[in-house]
């Protein structure tokens, strides 16, 4: 590397962490609460202990964190659920909120 190169690097690198976003998942009156778990577990990767009490936490509060991303991540995974939810004939609603820092 010449010394040209290197000075490149060392002021055009401007590292900064990204920004994360909440996948929120919202209560129903439609969606059961198995499906609830099922979503959080095959795609938000949630033991089914931690699952099952995520679900009773958005039955009991109307919603609930399913996990923090970045937001290419936290985009596909509302998509996913999207997509088993309609599968289904759910009318599962999932919204993303950005975190403040």
């Amino acid at each position: 590397m010449n010394v040209h190169s290197q000075g490149l690097l060392e002021h055009d690198t401007d590292l900064r962490t990204p920004s994360m976003y909440e996948v929120i998942i919202h209560n129903d009156d439609v969606t059961s609460m198995d499906f609830v778990t099922c979503v959080l577990i095959d795609v938000f990767l949630k033991t089914p202990p931690s699952a099952a009490a995520l679900m009773m936490e958005v039955h009991e509060k109307g919603h609930g964190v399913a996990g923090v991303y970045v937001f290419d991540i936290a985009v596909t995974k509302k998509s996913q659920a999207d997509l088993m939810a309609a599968e289904q004939g759910f009318p599962l609603k999932l919204t993303i909120r950005e975190v403040s820092q």
